[in-house]
């Protein structure tokens, strides 16, 4: 945190931030709602019923990879450009600086268009979608469990459970998804450093003899200190939503 704000000031730290504000919206509509859509085929339960005869958590976990599967092709490009806006260090402005290398989120898009074809927003993609299948439904099967942990049978959690249980559901996603996390965030960025690895195997072969096992998890402590208020405002504002809405 120290070195961002010396090298790039307080703006550093809200690089790539745009693209996820223009296309968190469209990415949590998608999960949440192929999601409920994919419960309610599989139970044949609204979302209002579901709380009086609740749905196994087998079904929860298909639901959820379901959506994890799905959002990550509508993610794929915005956290590309996310991951290369973030990663591009260039100091603090100064007269005759050089200009940095991508200007904003559209002359990324552009950029990586130009130099890699269709196929270069789509890098990482792979290694994106394996990490939001099976996490994405660990994450629903989480926030269940501890909504009914902590509500009498047949009632509606509370705000207060639902915020608990989706920040707790948050943080376990993210230690499952931190190792593929690291992978997919490698790849996106070897078109940038003219790196080619030879897939998702051999990016982890080699993250791992170069810098030993605890690569897997950089980032874990941010993540998850992120990931509970996110996710626990996230599930309020899905559960008072369609309970407003019916």
């Amino acid at each position: 945190m120290v070195k961002t704000y010396r090298h790039e000031s307080l703006l550093g730290f809200f690089k790539g931030m745009s693209f996820p504000i223009a296309s968190i919206a469209v990415v949590n509509s998608v999960l949440f709602g192929v999601y409920s859509n994919a419960l309610l085929a599989l139970t044949a339960t609204s979302h209002q019923e579901r709380r009086a005869q609740p749905p196994s958590y087998t079904h929860v976990f298909i639901a959820g990879c379901t959506g994890g599967f799905l959002q990550a092709y509508c993610l794929a490009p915005f956290d590309l450009i996310k991951v290369r806006l973030q990663n591009q260090t260039e100091p603090r402005a100064k007269p005759g600086s050089p200009p940095p290398r991508y200007r904003g989120p559209m002359h990324c898009a552009a950029s990586i268009f130009q130099a890699e074809g269709p196929r270069g927003l789509f890098r990482g993609a792979w290694a994106l979608t394996l990490r939001d299948t099976p996490t994405l439904g660990i994450y629903f099967v989480t926030y269940e469990w501890l909504c009914r942990q902590f509500t009498p049978d047949g009632q509606t959690p509370s705000s207060g459970t639902v915020l608990v249980a989706g920040g707790f559901a948050g943080i376990t996603s993210w230690v499952a998804a931190t190792p593929l996390d690291v992978i997919k965030s490698r790849m996106q960025m070897a078109g940038l450093k003219q790196r080619a690895y030879g897939g998702l195997l051999d990016c982890m072969v080699s993250s791992a003899r170069q810098e030993g096992l605890g690569v897997f998890f950089r980032g874990l402590t941010i993540n998850s200190a992120r990931a509970f208020p996110v996710n626990a405002v996230t599930f309020l504002s899905y559960e008072h939503l369609l309970l407003s809405w019916g």
